[in-house]
């Protein structure tokens, strides 16, 4: 009974963040860590299932120690959420951001999602980047040229 206990613990508290934990969130990640927001609502019934269900079975899995992890309550902060998903008011969202070598890269899922999807999304973020064909230099690929000064690297948006 005291594990029972202990365990909604646990899962509520991991779910009430509020902007403090996602500011310790976002230092996490700019220490390398990649940053995964859930964007979620109280009135949201797949936002409820997935805090009840989904997101304690992935940490259960380890996975949630792997990442940088906030939630953000768009109707209790709603600059923050309309930073982090671009303005798009869908709810349930999970947004990772990862630092690469070509600047920050953003991912997302939007709507009610599964374990299993929830944990593919995590391991590709987490799992070491892999150059595309073109990044791939040949030898008789001429020489990189350095990016000119003052510009910044790109980044790269990927919606899933």
């Amino acid at each position: 009974m005291t594990s029972l206990v202990m365990a909604t613990l646990l899962n509520a508290s991991l779910l009430s963040a509020t902007a403090d934990t996602y500011a310790k969130a976002h230092r996490e990640a700019t220490d390398g860590k990649p940053l995964v927001v859930f964007v979620s609502t109280q009135w949201c019934p797949p936002c409820r299932q997935m805090k009840k269900t989904v997101l304690p079975e992935v940490r259960r899995r380890g996975l949630l120690e792997k990442v940088a992890f906030a939630v953000v309550d768009p109707d209790r902060n709603r600059k923050l959420a309309q930073k982090l998903t671009g303005g798009n008011q869908a709810v349930p969202q999970l947004i990772m951001y990862r630092r690469t070598a070509k600047g920050w890269r953003r991912s997302k899922l939007v709507g009610g999602q599964t374990a299993d999807s929830v944990q593919r999304f995590i391991q590709t973020g987490i799992a070491p980047e892999q150059p595309a064909e073109k990044d791939v230099l040949r030898k008789d690929d001429p020489q990189p040229k350095p990016t000119a000064p003052g510009t910044q690297p790109v980044t790269r948006e990927t919606d899933q």
